[in-house]
């Protein structure tokens, strides 16, 4: 039997990381519903698995691509892989990402690393590696989750709030030097959103004022489906009833 060719996949391939919960759960699902190749990155292989049989099973295409973001060598790995089975990645959803409510003095500096390393170092990696191939195109899409912390400072969230607002200025930066190459960068800043990254007493005390994942991922695929000759650089959106303090 031949091995199928990369050329033969004509629908967008969309590489989306943190993608076994939440935000890059909903958004996994919203893609695929649209009818894109959906790859979907993370470390927990379980929840992936169950994901992938979740849209196949209800008519979409995903595919399982298990990875622990914050060794590089493992992102570049599974990038390789995703190029090899379709030949490109066409958006890129850079959602992965971690926190510690923790004051900065009692921040450890081994958290400070695995944010860090987790929520910027993590998220250029995957962009570099797409970048090229949607240089060469003249074509692509790189979203940003960010988070409202890099707009509005709160107690308590301060290496979380650094990895955040780096990325924000990250996505300004790469948003300019992509222009001329038709490549849209949209950052995307959620406020509070009803996710695992919550404490779960946060959660039961706030779900009803939360922005709800799936809502999220709606705004993002309506994003995606605004005319080519527009992009949205930047959107905040806020839970209905206002922040939660």
């Amino acid at each position: 039997m031949k091995k199928k060719d990369n050329r033969l996949f004509t629908r967008p391939i969309v590489w989306i990381t943190g993608a076994s919960s939440g935000i890059g759960k909903e958004t996994a699902k919203q893609f695929a519903r649209l009818g894109c190749e959906v790859c979907v990155s993370a470390r927990r292989k379980k929840e992936l698995a169950d994901l992938v049989a979740e849209i196949n099973m209800l008519g979409g295409r995903a595919y399982l691509f298990p990875l622990d973001i914050t060794i590089v060598k493992d992102v570049n790995t599974v990038f390789l892989k995703i190029k090899k089975k379709f030949g490109k990645v066409d958006v890129l959803i850079n959602n992965a990402g971690i926190t510690s409510f923790k004051s900065i003095v009692d921040t450890s500096i081994k958290d400070v690393e695995k944010i860090i390393t987790t929520n910027i170092t993590a998220q250029i990696s995957c962009t570099k590696n797409v970048l090229p191939g949607m240089i060469e195109r003249k074509s692509g899409w790189i979203f940003n989750i960010i988070s409202m912390v890099a707009l509005k400072t709160y107690e308590g969230s301060g290496i979380y709030t650094a990895s955040k607002a780096g990325m924000l200025g990250f996505g300004k930066v790469l948003r300019e030097e992509m222009r001329h190459h038709d490549i849209k960068v949209v950052n995307v800043i959620p406020g509070a959103t009803d996710t695992e990254i919550w404490d779960s007493k946060i959660r039961e005390k706030y779900s009803d004022r939360m922005i709800k994942a799936k809502s999220v991922a709606e705004a993002i695929l309506s994003v995606y489906q605004m005319p080519d000759d527009l992009v949205v650089d930047e959107f905040v959106l806020r839970p209905m009833q206002g922040d939660l303090r």
